[in-house]
């Protein structure tokens, strides 16, 4: 739908847009008097006129009203329409743009998705989250064994995209380092290449006849424990001071809710997921119902994907409705480009 084809006049998209900005500003009904001395150099209109056009918008579903007051707050019908064809695309400034390459700059992997969450949740006053990308398809790209002892040693799994996975194990046979080595080196020339969840299922096909090695044999038995020990971290949550000190959550009810989802590290996963949905590197705006949760109606998701090599990240924004959707997309957008090049360039780097 274009916005020549909406089912609004020029005049209830102008009120409908002033209405949805005043309100994420001021998080307080918008009456028609506020819009009638907002909109008085462009929309010369009395407050009983604009009250009309507000209770036609109302009766659309657009608007809604809380309680007996006689403002307005926007439905999540309106919040769409705001976002799809009424706002105009945001901008960061100069120096929050500078803030964001300097704090990003020289990090990469795990580390930047954490910061990343960090920044977003600090520059938004929201839940800045971060998805980590699944193991099951990342790429080796080399296998070290490094011994601590004569019966212990570290594998060091380097996968693409800048993801590392270390497990510590333990054999019976004496190990000798050179001979550590040189199977290390063996399992990268296998194993380069293939996905570490192939790997998984054909270990025992990849090294053949060197399979009996109990070096080699414990390995094997340690992949399933590398898939679990990427389970037990898969998102980074933060910036939880600033979205419990929004006013929609200053009841204890609402307040709880908060703590419920910090804790729900399922239903952030779940939100994050939703974001397949969208081309890498579009920007989504998800809304209320559209979260598809009934725990979920009074939130709103600004999220995006980006890929490093064979993995695909996920990185957003999570607050009530009430959000600055522009200026909040404009920031979701830079920073998973700034990521997404941060990695490319240091990829380059390393080769």
């Amino acid at each position: 739908m274009q916005r020549s084809e909406l089912d609004l006049s020029e005049r209830e998209q102008t009120i409908l847009r002033a209405i949805v900005q005043t309100y994420v500003l001021r998080a307080a009904p918008v009456g028609s008097h506020t819009l009638a001395r907002m909109l008085a150099r462009t929309l010369r209109l009395s407050p009983a006129t604009i009250r009309n056009v507000m209770a036609d918008l109302e009766d659309r579903g657009y608007l809604t009203h809380p309680h007996t007051s006689a403002g307005r707050i926007p439905t999540d019908k309106g919040y769409r329409l705001y976002v799809d064809y009424l706002m105009q695309h945001g901008k960061l400034t100069q120096r929050e743009e500078q803030a964001l390459r300097q704090r990003l700059a020289s990090i990469s992997g795990e580390l930047a998705l954490r910061t990343a969450s960090r920044i977003l949740g600090e520059l938004s006053h929201l839940l800045g989250v971060a998805q980590l990308p699944s193991l099951r398809d990342l790429v080796i790209r080399r296998v070290e064994l490094v011994p601590l002892s004569s019966q212990r040693f570290v594998v060091v799994v380097d996968l693409d995209s800048d993801v590392v996975r270390t497990i510590t194990l333990e054999t019976d046979a004496e190990l000798n380092p050179t001979e550590l080595h040189e199977l290390g080196q063996v399992l990268s020339e296998r194993l380069a290449g293939r996905t570490l969840d192939f790997v998984r299922e054909r270990f025992a096909l990849l090294m053949r006849e060197q399979l009996s090695h109990p070096v080699l044999r414990v390995f094997a038995e340690s992949i399933d424990v590398l898939f679990a020990q990427h389970e037990s971290q898969r998102v980074y949550v933060a910036g939880a001071q600033q979205l419990v000190q929004q006013p929609e959550f200053s009841s204890p009810e609402r307040f709880r809710a908060v703590i419920e989802l910090l804790e729900n590290e399922e239903m952030i996963i779940h939100l994050l997921e939703r974001t397949c949905e969208a081309p890498l590197y579009g920007v989504q705006v998800k809304i209320g119902q559209e979260l598809g949760d009934r725990q979920l109606t009074e939130y709103a998701l600004i999220s995006t994907r980006y890929k490093v090599g064979s993995a695909t990240y996920a990185i957003g924004v999570v607050g009530p409705k009430r959000m600055n959707y522009a200026k909040m997309m404009a920031l979701v957008g830079e920073v998973a480009s700034l990521l997404a090049r941060q990695e490319h360039d240091g990829g380059h780097a390393r080769q």
